[in-house]
């Protein structure tokens, strides 16, 4: 009979002994690495609570350095994760730290790019493979990803909700969900949708206007989640 370690997979969607500690954290790495974007050459892990005291033995630190490699939580590879960023050239350090007043598994995503910028995502896996995404680089927010999520970011004006909303009902989408996050000039606009987009309007609704920063993110617990880096 065969001996299954801590890897081997449990279920038909996740690798590791844990759906908190393993495939949430993976699918927060996941979504962190899709709104950040790629070409980071560093990463520092920030972990608070009981990612910070368990993140070895139930390998969240395996599934951490998967997820920014961009591997779903299913993939075998996140077995071998570290040999993985090696060969991509990526190194990374694990914080254990104190976040305050956040949920007990909750890490803190930080890229660095060899510009000298950086850009951070926090998350934390509330149980069952289920996370929440709650700051983007200073940017408090909350979304799931288990919607296709659009976010744009953009300089203030009149307007702007109605032609994504426009684009989108023309092209028969109901949106789920929509909220808005005012800083200063900028506005925040996250956009839940009950079905998946297709890249021709996406990039049409990109090109109308002018974006500071816009995503779509879609990585689901059931099903492997198209990338879209």
């Amino acid at each position: 009979m065969k001996n299954f370690g801590i890897f081997d997979v449990i279920g038909p969607v996740m690798i590791g002994p844990s759906s908190s500690h393993t495939a949430g954290a993976a699918r927060i790495a996941l979504v962190a690495r899709r709104i950040a974007g790629v070409g980071y050459h560093h990463v520092d892990f920030f972990l608070h609570g009981s990612f910070a005291a368990t993140y070895k033995g139930h390998g969240t630190d395996k599934a951490l350095v998967g997820g920014i490699l961009g591997f779903e939580p299913s993939d075998l590879r996140i077995k071998n994760s570290f040999f993985h960023a090696k060969e991509a050239g990526i190194t990374y350090n694990f914080i254990p730290v104190n976040l305050e007043d956040v949920h007990p598994n909750t890490v803190k995503i930080e890229f660095h790019y060899p510009d000298g910028s950086c850009f951070y995502v926090i998350g934390s896996s509330i149980g069952g493979g289920n996370i929440e995404i709650t700051n983007i680089n200073g940017t408090s927010v909350i979304f799931t990803a288990e919607n296709p999520t659009l976010l744009f970011r953009y300089k203030e004006q009149k307007g702007m909700i109605a032609y994504i909303s426009n684009a989108l009902y023309s092209k028969g989408h109901n949106i789920d969900l929509m909220r808005t996050i005012k800083e200063d000039d900028e506005v925040l606009l996250i956009v839940e949708l009950n079905e998946s987009l297709d890249s021709e309007l996406y990039e049409s609704i990109q090109n109308g206007k002018t974006f500071l920063f816009s995503k779509y993110i879609y990585v689901p617990i059931s099903k492997i989640g198209k990338s879209n880096d």
